[in-house]
């Protein structure tokens, strides 16, 4: 009895959440450790059938960087990083492509369609739904001269989203799952950081709550504990004096963005722990940090 009594309690617990998100849009980056690890894995595809079931919109945009490096390597072709980001030539967009396009993105749609869901895999050329254009990288030259423009080759960033293949299938029930493959003007094919797509796709959509799955527990200070909430001016002041540096800047410069242009808030949050998904929208308690105005 004491057992069904927490359930029970637990159900109720999260009755205010799913009030809050009903009928609304969440869009989830998936990538790390959730990606690769089995139980991960079959966790966060119930977790997505859970939020539709009960009237959530879940988008998926997903990652693969581990898979494309996998990949590479099997065919002999080293993989070459500048500042964090993957130089693309023509040969490693085909990979990218084959890899995010094809055996990441059904291998995602068939988990979730296998938990009881009805996903549909995107990629950004599928009903024009990302407009990229070529990045170029700024590089600080450590003499103070003025930065150069660094070419990473067929990597891209988004300059529009025509979001109404996703609302369709949002419409009819169906979970999109997308690739972050985008096409440009000119038709060439640019691999975009999912995080970016996902932050652009959330402020498109309207979207109540962006989510972005990592592989630490979210923002940490200076003696390593979780920061459980942050505001835009929180930011700037951790960011000056150094608390937030490294990769975790461009997640919150998307998490600012997003809010900026509507998204009700954002959350950093930890897919190495199972159902983080559920923790964070449906329970008091929550596993990132959360990003506010």
């Amino acid at each position: 009895m004491n057992t069904a009594q927490a359930t029970a309690n637990i159900l109720i617990e999260a009755l205010p959440y799913i009030q809050q998100y009903s009928g609304k849009t969440i869009v989830i980056k998936y990538g790390g450790n959730a990606m690769t690890e089995e139980n991960l894995k079959q966790g966060f595809a119930r977790d997505i059938v859970l939020l539709k079931q009960i009237g959530i919109n879940p988008v998926v945009v997903h990652g693969g960087g581990p898979q494309i490096g996998a990949l590479l390597k099997r065919i002999g072709k080293d993989s070459q990083f500048i500042d964090g980001m993957r130089v693309t030539d023509e040969e490693t967009m085909d990979v990218v492509q084959m890899v995010l396009g094809g055996l990441v993105n059904q291998q995602i749609v068939n988990m979730i369609n296998q938990a009881g869901g009805r996903a549909i895999g995107l990629t950004g050329k599928d009903g024009n739904l990302i407009q990229a254009r070529k990045l170029m990288l700024e590089r600080r030259t450590p003499d103070g001269q003025p930065a150069e423009s660094v070419d990473l080759g067929y990597v891209g960033e988004v300059e529009k989203i025509n979001p109404r293949a996703v609302r369709l299938l949002e419409e009819d029930r169906f979970i999109p799952v997308i690739a972050p493959i985008g096409v440009g003007t000119d038709g060439a094919t640019y691999n975009i950081n999912a995080d970016l797509v996902a932050g652009k796709m959330a402020e498109v959509l309207q979207a109540e709550k962006l989510l972005l799955l990592t592989n630490i527990p979210g923002v940490l200070d200076k003696q390593g504990s979780l920061i459980d909430t942050l505001s835009r001016a929180d930011i700037e002041h951790l960011t000056a004096d150094g608390t937030i540096h490294g990769g975790m800047l461009p997640k919150l410069a998307c998490a600012t963005d997003a809010i900026r242009g509507g998204v009700g808030s954002a959350c950093i949050l930890d897919g190495r722990v199972e159902h983080a998904v559920l923790l964070e929208l449906l329970t008091d308690q929550g596993v990132g940090t959360l990003v506010t105005e």
